[in-house]
């Protein structure tokens, strides 16, 4: 699970950084500074749970069914929140009306928190801890 966890946060750095270029060089022809806002938030918060995942890949103290939930919630959580400022944003920039989508970044964002207090309850349940 380590590995999984050092991958994807590695994978996600990187999207992270290819999309912040895209929103600086390419977006900003397309879009208001509204969007723009709203993009680099996405790519922010994307950027901070690669860290989240890299920082889990190292980390001693997780391990079983926690690690397993803590991954599925992160990831899920950074795809519902960052992909739907992606996809509204560009979609908003193309003349899509995709404001039904708008409810899901909550959600994300929910899923996101719920990870942070997920790794939270494990630091401070883990027995032995080293210093």
């Amino acid at each position: 699970m380590k590995r999984t966890f050092l991958i994807t946060g590695v994978i996600l750095g990187l999207i992270g950084i290819l999309l912040g270029a895209f929103g600086a060089h390419g977006l900003e022809r397309i879009t208001d500074y509204e969007g723009l806002d709203s993009f680099e938030t996405g790519v922010r918060y994307q950027m901070y749970h690669a860290f989240f995942f890299l920082f889990l890949g190292i980390w001693d103290g997780l391990s079983g069914k926690s690690a397993v939930i803590l991954y599925r919630l992160t990831l899920t959580g950074v795809i519902l929140f960052s992909g739907s400022i992606y996809v509204l944003v560009i979609g908003k920039a193309l003349s899509f009306d995709l404001k039904y989508l708008g409810p899901v970044t909550p959600v994300g964002g929910v899923l996101l928190i719920t990870s942070w207090i997920l790794l939270l309850y494990c630091i401070l349940n883990k027995k032995t801890m080293s210093s």
